[in-house]
C-alpha cells in the first residue's frame, strides 16, 4: 500500500482528490493538509511514502516545503501539482530535487499512475512543462540573491531577512540591489514582479 501525504488549500479540491485516489486499491492519504507550513510536521507524523503537494500554498510554497522535506525524510518522494505553467518553476521544482511535476488539470487515472511511478523510484514531468523549461531562459539570480528576493516577496523586510540568514542589514540590501540589477527592475518591487512572472522565485 503506497501512503500518500496530500497539500492542498483548496478544500472541496482536497476532498476530491482523497475520494478519488481512495477508489484505487493500492493507495491510501494518510493526510491532507491546507497549508505549506504544515507539510514536515504532518510528514514527520504520518511517514507517508510520497506527498503530493500543491505548488501554491500559503505559509510556504510548495517547492520550498519539497526542499525542507527532502532534508528531513529523504524517503519520502514528492510529487508537485501545479496550474502554474512559468519554465521557472519547473527549474526551481528540479532544483529542489522533487520527483514528479504535473499539471493540475491532470486526469485522476493518470495521476495515480505518476504517484506509483514516483513512489517506485521514478520520475514524472508533464512534456509540455518540460519543453517550456528547455526554451525558457535561466535565472540571472544567483541563489542567496533568490533566496532574498524570494523572502522579501512573502513581505519580510532587510532587518528581519538578515537575522533570519544570519548575514548584516548591508548585506541583505546589496542582494536585494543586485537582484534589482540583474533583472532590469526599476525597484524591489518590479523585481518581486519580474522574477515571480518568470517562475525563478
Amino acid at each position: 500500500m503506497i501512503r500518500i501525504l496530500l497539500a492542498e488549500d483548496m478544500h472541496i479540491l482536497r476532498e476530491a482528490l482523497v475520494e478519488l485516489l481512495s477508489l484505487e486499491d493500492d493507495l491510501t492519504v494518510v493526510a491532507g493538509v491546507a497549508s505549506g507550513l504544515e507539510i514536515v510536521p504532518a510528514a514527520l507524523e504520518h511517514r507517508p511514502d510520497v506527498a503530493v503537494i500543491d505548488i501554491d500554498l500559503p505559509g510556504l510554497d510548495g517547492i520550498s516545503a519539497a526542499a525542507e522535506l527532502r532534508e528531513l525524510l529523504p524517503d519520502c518522494r514528492v510529487l508537485i501539482l501545479t496550474a502554474l505553467t512559468k519554465p521557472g518553476t519547473l527549474r526551481r521544482a528540479l532544483g529542489a530535487r522533487v520527483a514528479g511535476f504535473v499539471p493540475k488539470d491532470i486526469r485522476p487515472a493518470e495521476l495515480a499512475a505518476a504517484i506509483r511511478t514516483v513512489a517506485a523510484g521514478g520520475r514524472v514531468v508533464d512534456p509540455a512543462l518540460a519543453l517550456g523549461a528547455l526554451e525558457a531562459p535561466e535565472s540571472p539570480l544567483s541563489q542567496r540573491e533568490t533566496e532574498v528576493l524570494r523572502m522579501s516577496a512573502s513581505g519580510a523586510q532587510p532587518a528581519e531577512i538578515a537575522e533570519r540568514l544570519f548575514l548584516t542589514y548591508g548585506t541583505i540590501r546589496n542582494y536585494l540591489a543586485s537582484a534589482v540589477t540583474k533583472l532590469g527592475a526599476r525597484n524591489r518591487v518590479d523585481a518581486i514582479r519580474i522574477a515571480t512572472e518568470s517562475g525563478w522565485i
